[in-house]
């Protein structure tokens, strides 16, 4: 299996774990206060497991519990950045081991909290980490503002191709992995072809955002739900996350052919990314540990 397709694994396991609360088609939370929970206000886990991750091949898998998450896999970067729901650029100040070193996550609340995870968002149960990793890698961060380049995502030139989603007929069976607000992401030697049903911008916006890295702010204006087909081909920065982690020799991954995604989303959405520079709140990570052993 080439390392692209091991790649789009990484990105399509945590956009789907990440996104399942964000665009589209998402069930909202039972309580709508839930909603405004802060992170001292998240039940807290009872029982949390972090041990190395054994195999070398690149598969990441998450599944969410009735009574807490595992996770499977995944390096101790990409936890701190769901934990904390920010994008690559917004993290900062990381030891290297962080994007080495690959971690099995299990956690459990107690019985009693278990009703309470069904009023969560994914994006709060992330959050519920938080006090696990102070615990486990004495984790020690700080906030700041500083300016950043970020994209706004504008309607291009000509007017959006994107296709308005029917509303789905009550008695027909639905097509195979067509369900209303589903997204994903394929990828062959040719590059990368993400796409969705029924989803919002602002699952399309994530989606865009976790694949160049950066922070990506919807101003298109557009409030429907959509489908779309965006294919592309990677650029160096996303080449460089194919490899496996902390490897800095071997073969590198095939060249794809094909606009980039900035290219692509003008050309076949009617969509563009424009730079600019703003005040982005940033996390700032002042000092981590490698998690002690359960």
């Amino acid at each position: 299996m080439h390392r692209v397709r091991h790649f789009v694994c990484v990105v399509a396991c945590l956009a789907c774990s990440a996104l399942a609360a964000r665009g589209a088609g998402a069930q909202a939370p039972a309580h709508a206060d839930a909603a405004q929970l802060t992170p001292q206000q998240l039940p807290v886990f009872d029982v949390v497991s972090i041990k190395p991750y054994g195999p070398t091949n690149l598969r990441i898998s998450i599944h969410t519990n009735p009574d807490g998450m595992a996770v499977s896999g995944m390096p101790m970067h990409m936890i701190l950045r769901e934990a904390f729901g920010v994008t690559n650029d917004r993290l900062l100040g990381e030891p290297a081991w962080v994007t080495t070193s690959r971690y099995d996550v299990e956690a459990k609340v107690a019985p009693d909290d278990a009703p309470k995870l069904k009023q969560l968002t994914q994006e709060q149960r992330w959050a519920m980490l938080l006090p696990a990793l102070e615990d486990r890698c004495a984790l020690k961060f700080h906030h700041e503002t500083r300016e950043l380049t970020v994209y706004a995502l504008v309607v291009a030139k000509g007017g959006p191709k994107l296709q308005v989603s029917k509303p789905a007929d009550p008695n027909a069976n639905p097509a195979p992995g067509r369900s209303t607000g589903s997204a994903g992401m394929t990828a062959s030697e040719n590059g990368f072809t993400m796409s969705g049903h029924g989803v919002s911008m602002a699952l399309i916006t994530r989606w865009i955002s976790l694949v160049i890295g950066s922070t990506v702010v919807d101003k298109t204006g557009l409030t429907g739900s959509y489908d779309y087909s965006l294919s592309f081909a990677p650029d160096d920065s996303m080449k460089a996350e194919m490899l496996p982690p902390g490897s800095s020799a071997g073969a590198p991954p095939p060249e794809a052919e094909g606009p980039s995604i900035f290219a692509a989303l003008q050309e076949q959405l009617g969509l563009k990314l424009v730079a600019e520079k703003a005040p982005v709140d940033v996390i700032v990570i002042d000092h981590m540990e490698q998690p002690t052993a359960n």
